[in-house]
């Protein structure tokens, strides 16, 4: 067959379908009409349809088997050249394509259009507590408890974008500060050793942390177990080699009789060893090295999650480890103490977000997370997320009851009415206004307005005339639980209610309460029995949370002090150089400064395996001695 045939065989096929195409173009432009304009084939997929799939799933597979039979019918037909074959299949498999999506199309349209009046009410409440898929459906037939459920566990989603401290300091410094700060960082505390080079292996990428490059290699200590789904969440346990073990009984031996030589040592061994890593962390933020005791916290958050268990997705809120289990209390206590760093350095967002995470860990919040979340949220200006949280966390809406939410939450309401204000939009009437809340607040918990007052401190002369009232200038609730709680709430929250907005809100709302009982004094014992109801027990069931942990004050110690940490450093000191797990080649990665440092704080920090100070055989080489050596390694 000639090539002249051949096209003019193709040519009147082409034509005995165009018909068939105009009609199908025709009947979805007719359909397109009747639906929004940003409907399209492009559009993600309406949830409503995703209710739909099963309905679809055998009308697809029937509509796929023409294809294949097109396609074969039209290659046997084109035998003669290999150019017009390619032509005529490609454009063949482009028209079957297009007319099998818009037969697809249409049939997803029409069996939505007849089921929207049947299932509009029940999937717009699932909608309002978030749908994910068809799979995990919230309506009807699904039980309250279930809802509530997924609820609690959409407001403790943790943002991993928020986790990285270096960016929340972006945004609130910008990118040049910051990266200014790291380079002069750097060059005081990164100096290259003389020949030395960065370690040559793989360091892990986290979420919680970001790592160094002269960090250890990554050494598998540690690890987790499944061990049980229960009411949707799933249950892990982190467990230990027995190198690891070892390590522990050494690190045990050690503190048994106060011997931080003997810790160091460990991590000489061990450098991921957490138990040492944190007491090394202690002891640096005593001696007031804040950058060596956050390091070594990082370090510590570094070995925890590369022990993750492939199935432990804690950023979710789906994933419980247990502090009741001795190996994972470092966990909790390493977070709670990162949380508290990012706290000390402005970067208030990101310790919300720790904060949510230690929450979402443990429903039994051993750390007591629960009492400086609506801290950092407020610092943060989390004031929608907050209020949801009140609301959705606890299915009997009780966390206003505790001191700290009771006086937040007006705190909360008081600036989103100001947001509505200025945006000029409409006040949520369903809502109780910022004063009613810090009247209840006030009334529910009295003596906090006199810790405050204290603690701030707020000199004017009103505070004097407000605290001669009785009822207001008490000192103690009588409740153990409650006064502990407040003495929480105060420690922690005190520096916002130096803003004078708050300070005019909460004095009058201290007015607003000294009218209500010269009417009303029957109040006040309405509200105590309110208290009594919440806390019936006579015992402080919050006495293993200490009021210094929730401190903004950072403690040190005298030099003096320090000492009695110490049993004997002269064996120690000859072991400053070495590394328990140096990188490949044997270079020390890194070298400090020791001016105007502590003197016992470096000598603990040269027991470290990842630092070194540098130096020929006996001394400690200057910085441009430093410079010029790493200038003459890199130019051979």
């Amino acid at each position: 067959m000639s090539a002249r045939l051949l096209k003019k065989v193709l040519k009147e096929q082409e034509q005995k379908k165009q018909p068939v195409i105009d009609e199908d173009e025709q009947e979805l432009q007719n359909d397109d009409e009747s639906e929004s304009p940003d409907a399209g084939a492009g559009s993600s997929k309406n949830p409503f349809d995703l209710l739909n799939e099963g309905d679809d799933a055998e009308e697809d597979s029937s509509d796929q088997v023409s294809a294949p039979e097109v396609a074969e019918e039209t290659f046997t037909k084109k035998q003669g050249s290999s150019s017009v074959k390619n032509t005529a299949n490609l454009a063949s498999a482009s028209n079957n394509k297009s007319k099998k999506k818009k037969k697809k199309k249409g049939k997803e349209i029409s069996s939505s259009t007849d089921k929207k009046e049947t299932t509009l009410d029940a999937n717009l409440d699932a909608l309002s507590l978030g749908f994910e898929s068809s799979n995990h459906r919230s309506g009807p037939d699904k039980p309250v408890s279930e809802n509530v459920k997924q609820a609690k566990l959409s407001v403790l989603l943790v943002d991993p974008k928020y986790l990285n401290v270096e960016n929340e300091l972006r945004r609130i410094f910008g990118s040049k500060v910051v990266k200014s700060f790291e380079k002069s960082n750097q060059s005081s505390s990164s100096r290259q050793v003389r020949g030395g080079r960065r370690a040559n292996h793989h360091i892990r990428k986290t979420v919680l942390i970001s790592p160094s490059d002269h960090w250890p290699r990554w050494d598998g200590s540690l690890s987790m177990e499944f061990l049980e789904t229960k009411d949707g969440y799933h249950y892990f346990r982190y467990t230990h080699s027995s190198s690891y073990d070892q390590a522990q009984r050494a690190f045990e031996a050690a503190q048994a009789i106060h011997d931080l030589n003997g810790v160091a040592s460990v991590l000489m061994y061990h450098p991921y060893h957490l138990d040492s890593l944190i007491t090394m962390a202690d002891y640096f933020r005593f001696a007031g090295e804040h950058q060596m005791s956050a390091d070594a916290i990082a370090k510590c958050l570094y070995a925890l999650e590369c022990a993750w268990h492939p199935m432990f997705t804690p950023l979710q809120g789906n994933s419980q480890l247990k502090f009741s289990h001795d190996s994972n209390k470092p966990l909790f206590k390493a977070l709670f103490t990162h949380m508290k760093n990012m706290d000390r350095r402005g970067c208030h967002r990101s310790a919300l977000e720790v904060c949510k995470l230690l929450l979402a860990l443990d429903s039994d919040d051993p750390m007591g997370a629960m009492f400086c979340l609506d801290y950092f949220a407020l610092r943060a200006g989390e004031y929608i997320w907050l209020e949801r949280f009140s609301e959705d966390y606890r299915t009997d809406t009780s966390l206003w009851l505790l001191p700290n939410f009771s006086y937040s939450l007006a705190v909360c309401r008081f600036y989103l009415e100001q947001e509505e204000s200025s945006d000029n939009a409409c006040a949520d009437t369903a809502k109780a206004s910022s004063a009613d809340l810090m009247n209840q607040a006030l009334m529910l918990h009295p003596t906090v307005l006199k810790k405050l007052v204290a603690k701030v401190p707020l000199k004017d002369q009103a505070w004097t005339n407000i605290l001669k009232n009785s009822f207001l200038n008490s000192d103690q609730i009588g409740i153990p639980s409650v006064d502990h709680l407040i003495n929480i709430y105060v420690e922690r929250n005190y520096l916002i209610w130096r803003l004078p907005d708050l300070q005019k809100l909460l004095r009058n709302g201290a007015n607003l309460v000294i009218q209500t009982l010269e009417h009303r004094k029957n109040d006040a014992k309405d509200w105590a029995c309110v208290r009594k109801e919440a806390f019936p027990s006579d015992k402080n069931e919050y006495g293993h949370l200490l009021v210094q942990d929730f401190s903004d004050t950072v403690q040190t110690l005298p030099p003096d002090n320090l000492q009695n940490f110490m049993v004997d450093m002269r064996d120690g000191a000859h072991i400053g150089g070495q590394v328990g797990n140096p990188p490949a080649g044997g270079h020390v990665p890194a070298v400090r400064d020791v001016a105007n440092r502590n003197p016992l704080a470096v000598l603990f920090e040269s027991l470290l395996p990842w630092v070194n100070y540098g130096g020929p055989e006996d001394g400690i080489v200057d910085e441009d001695q430093v410079n010029e050596q790493g200038q003459d390694h890199e130019d051979h």
